[in-house]
């Protein structure tokens, strides 16, 4: 069976693949299951002109995809580089069980891609980011809430 080397090599090569068509940064990664791969992608930020089309979270959106549900509970994603804060979320989301990454955050900042900034403004309260944040209750903006919770046919996630 394949190891973290074979698959963290697949990643970068991604990565390469993407950053020299010039589609988006130099990022890759791969969703891993039993040893095979269920899903790849690699940042086409640029092409796509979506700020969230990176290399994991395409990676994340073609398992997904490809095993038709939303929760990979015994995947290991392994990326190019450290997730962002976006990618991090998104394997949460997801239910990775595990991340490898090849290059550590810093790493990618030293080229220009520094996410610091955003790590540090996830921890602020929501009156010190630097995006405006406005809480505005409406009345009644609960009813869609209660009304999914009691819905006999949802599907919780």
């Amino acid at each position: 069976m394949p190891d973290d080397d074979f698959f963290l090599a697949r990643a970068l090569e991604l990565a390469a693949t993407g950053s020299q068509s010039h589609q988006g940064g130099p990022f890759g990664a791969v969703v891993v299951i039993g040893g095979r791969i269920v899903g790849e992608g690699w940042n086409r930020v640029v092409a796509s002109k979506d700020p969230t089309a990176h290399a994991e979270v395409g990676a994340i959106r073609a398992a997904c995809i490809a095993l038709d549900r939303f929760h990979l509970a015994e995947a290991t994603l392994y990326a190019s580089s450290e997730p962002c804060p976006m990618c991090l979320a998104a394997a949460y989301w997801a239910r990775i069980e595990r991340i490898v990454y090849a290059n550590p955050r810093s790493a990618a900042a030293a080229i220009g891609f520094c996410d610091d900034e955003l790590y540090g403004e996830l921890c602020r309260s929501d009156r010190e980011r630097r995006i405006v944040m406005e809480h505005r209750p409406l009345p009644g903006a609960d009813a869609v809430l209660r009304a999914w919770a009691a819905a006999p046919g949802r599907v919780s996630y």
